[in-house]
């Protein structure tokens, strides 16, 4: 027996040390931690249960062997199995689950799938119960015994801290990949950051895209990074060595934008004798970019669609045109469409522009993204503070994983911002988060949360939400919907469209 043991003993650190020989693929731990554990332990079926930072719950994340195929839909709850052994820190094992006490009410649900035994023992990783190893049987004599306990103990102990240091080799990866988007970026331009499944999808759409000359329209909310993914399309596109140049529609004065956009065959004291050049003799060869395309003046639109379809610039006062090879990509936080109904944005325009659409996702909808940024933000204030900031508390995590975003990464961005200047190193603390305004999230989601009519559903939340500030800024400006729609950053029409949607009537 000792002599075996001693095999097994060998064998379980040569497979260790495999598992640590290479750290590139964290994702696929659980698979090599759980054939392991089948390989030494004679059972039928495995399991592996990891703490999810983000609902402060345990998820199942690999599964082998022939259990039934509703075997990962076990919820691990206060009462499962694997919620216990996670709680107390203790291995568990049973051959006979229902007669213990301790899991009456799961008894019952995992006799139904027809297992009678269970092993079940921590994974601690860096000290820190973070997961569960769990074997199964079905068979009344698939026992476990006290060595399979022990045996898998020590597993869970050695993959603990192969998962310790797949982790720090993670989060340095994602640290030296931030350093290369900023140094492929060059001057200019902003540092990408971003894990999210949706962004990296999006990514690949932008890859594409930027093959291609065709122009571009980026819809998304304000502050969600589309000019971010304007500066992607350019330096992933052939284009890249050439100028990136933009152009706020919306902060430009009107009587200067034909000018900025088209040059000046005129010329001051201060300025070249050949006269100024505009935007799209700047951008030639490269890439023009319109932010917020949407406040543009409709004869600026006439003007600037007729450059785009001829490729011929006119400076203002001179007569000759001038040829420029230029890829446009706009962007908007206005609903184009509902603008073109309107008569406020031109349609050919729209359609020239929305030849590649694409869609940057709320903060809010990719949370993945949320610490990655918050500490690139954190890195960044605390620099220029000169304040040695670490990381952020627990607490501080989940608040900002937890957080609406409505002003999304803009707002991420600032709410870091003022962290550092309130906070001390080296740890933001959830209070230096939380500041005006922001503490009022917690009454707010109470007041949604308790309905008289008991519908505590999302959108029903969302839209009482909307109701109640819609109606406190019609209030505000004495239910004149063209000024609300201008505080609200939205047109009058869709003004009128969400009171007929939100039945909101004037109570005056």
């Amino acid at each position: 027996m000792d002599s075996l043991n001693l095999e097994k003993l060998r064998s379980l650190i040569e497979k260790t040390v495999r598992i640590n020989a290479d750290y590139s693929d964290i994702d696929a731990l659980p698979v090599q931690i759980l054939e392991s554990a089948m390989r030494f332990i004679a059972c039928e079926s495995s399991f592996l249960l990891l703490l999810n930072k983000n609902d402060g719950l345990l998820h199942v994340v690999a599964s082998l062997g022939s259990e039934p195929a509703d075997l990962t839909n076990i919820p691990a709850d206060i009462k499962s199995i694997g919620e216990w052994v996670f709680s107390h820190n203790q291995p568990v094992l049973i051959n006979e689950i229902e007669k213990d006490s301790r899991f009456s009410g799961e008894s019952r649900l995992y006799a139904r799938c027809g297992i009678v035994s269970v092993l079940a023992v921590p994974l601690c990783i860096n000290a820190e119960c973070a997961g569960v190893i769990g074997l199964v049987n079905s068979l009344n004599d698939g026992r476990f015994s006290k060595t399979d306990s022990e045996f898998l103990m020590l597993l869970s102990s050695l993959t603990g801290a192969c998962y310790q240091n797949a982790t720090l080799y993670r989060n340095a990866m994602h640290r030296i990949t931030a350093l290369q988007r900023s140094f492929s970026a060059g001057a200019g331009f902003h540092t990408f950051v971003y894990e999210s499944r949706a962004l990296k999808d999006l990514m690949h759409v932008v890859e594409k895209v930027a093959e291609t000359n065709s122009s571009v329209l980026i819809t998304g909310e304000s502050g969600s990074g589309k000019e971010l993914i304007a500066e992607q399309l350019h330096l992933k596109s052939s284009r890249k060595v050439k100028p990136f140049i933009r152009f706020n529609c919306a902060s430009a004065e009107e009587s200067f934008l034909e000018r900025e956009l088209f040059g000046s065959a005129e010329s001051s004291e201060e300025e070249n004798a050949s006269g100024v050049k505009g935007c799209f003799e700047l951008a030639d060869g490269g890439t023009l970019f319109f932010d917020e395309i949407g406040a543009l003046p409709l004869d600026i639109q006439a003007k600037l669609l007729q450059c785009i379809q001829t490729k011929v610039c006119k400076r203002l006062g001179s007569v000759d045109g001038i040829n420029v090879d230029v890829r446009i990509v706009a962007s908007t936080s206005c609903d184009l469409e509902a603008m073109v109904e309107n008569g406020s944005f031109r349609s050919d325009l729209y359609y020239r522009l929305n030849v590649l659409p694409v869609h940057v996702p709320p903060l809010r909808d990719r949370k993945d993204d949320i610490i990655p940024l918050a500490e690139f933000f954190l890195n960044k204030s605390g620099s220029a503070l000169k304040k040695r900031f670490t990381s952020f508390s627990d607490l501080a995590k989940r608040f900002l994983v937890d957080y609406y975003w409505p002003g999304n990464v803009r707002e991420l961005e600032n709410m870091i911002e003022y962290a550092c200047i309130q906070g001390l190193p080296p740890v933001v603390q959830v209070k230096e988060l939380q500041r005006s305004g922001y503490g009022e999230i917690d009454q707010m989601a109470d007041d949604l949360s308790s309905p008289s009519d008991g519908d505590k559903s999302l959108k029903t939340a969302i839209d009482r939400f909307k109701k109640a500030y819609i109606m406190k800024i019609l209030d505000e400006t004495s239910w004149n919907q063209t000024a609300a729609g201008k505080v609200l950053g939205i047109q009058r029409t869709y003004v009128s469209r969400l009171l007929n949607e939100l039945h909101i009537r004037d109570v005056r």
